[in-house]
């Protein structure tokens, strides 16, 4: 065993699997979702341990690497620690590898601590308990902003936010923004395989809310890349922005 790294097996199951039978990229997602909140609860620092301090978890950045996707029947092991924590951010790594110990995945995230009441974000010192870091990051990530979306033509797609869309902070869990963001991608894209995801979540999302994600493709060569804008309908505000990569 690795000290102060969290491991956790999941085995790949037939529902979980997208028409190509690869395993969802909203279900990869929600492994690490899993994974960061049962080594947290192991840290002291779960939400339910938060809760009683009247503050929550808030997920900031995501950014994950696939360079395979696992199928059924396979068990993927996903390995995570916290790697760094000043100020506002702490940031937490993840590795996923197939049962012979290949690397199929990766992904470094940013989370926040914010006060329930004031819905505003808190320094971390002073607020957590101290808990043990590794220092290595899975990405070399420092998270500067991602592109404004572009004001050239997009497809684009509305979406209305059901009660199932949401998670134990009462909006939107960050899978589903990443599931609206890729229904968005054009079909001459989305047959290929997605490689690279960066999501910055900007605003919370409630239920009820009509939303709509757009997407630009602005590069294809060498791998194509697209630009998203998760957007409130009612008012235009910035939900989420994202990047993603493809390849064919």
């Amino acid at each position: 065993m690795e000290p102060n790294i969290f491991i956790k097996d999941f085995p790949v199951r037939y529902h979980e699997l997208d028409s190509c039978g690869n395993l969802r990229v909203a279900t990869l997602l929600n492994y690490l979702q899993d994974t960061a909140g049962m080594h947290a609860a192991l840290l002291g620092v779960s939400l339910a341990d938060l809760r009683e301090l009247g503050l929550t978890w808030v997920l900031s950045r995501i950014h994950l690497l696939v360079e395979r996707y696992p199928r059924a029947r396979e068990t993927v092991t996903i390995r995570t620690w916290p790697a760094t924590r000043q100020g506002l951010f702490t940031c937490r790594e993840f590795e996923l590898c197939d049962h012979h110990g290949v690397r199929v995945a990766r992904a470094t995230t940013s989370w926040a601590v914010m006060n329930v009441a004031t819905r505003r974000p808190v320094r971390l010192e002073g607020n957590l308990p101290p808990y043990p870091l590794v220092p290595e990051r899975s990405i070399d990530d420092d998270f500067e902003s991602l592109p404004p979306f572009p004001e050239s033509a997009a497809t684009e797609m509305g979406f209305r936010v059901l009660r199932s869309d949401l998670d134990m902070n009462h909006h939107v869990n960050n899978t589903i923004y990443a599931g609206w963001a890729l229904e968005a991608v054009p079909d001459a894209v989305a047959t290929g395989s997605l490689t690279e995801l960066e999501i910055t979540f900007r605003a919370e999302v409630r239920r009820g809310e009509d939303i709509v994600s757009r997407c630009a493709v602005t590069d294809t060569e060498p791998a194509t890349c697209c630009l998203h804008q998760i957007a409130s309908r009612r008012d235009g505000r910035e939900l989420a922005r994202l990047r993603t990569r493809w390849k064919k």
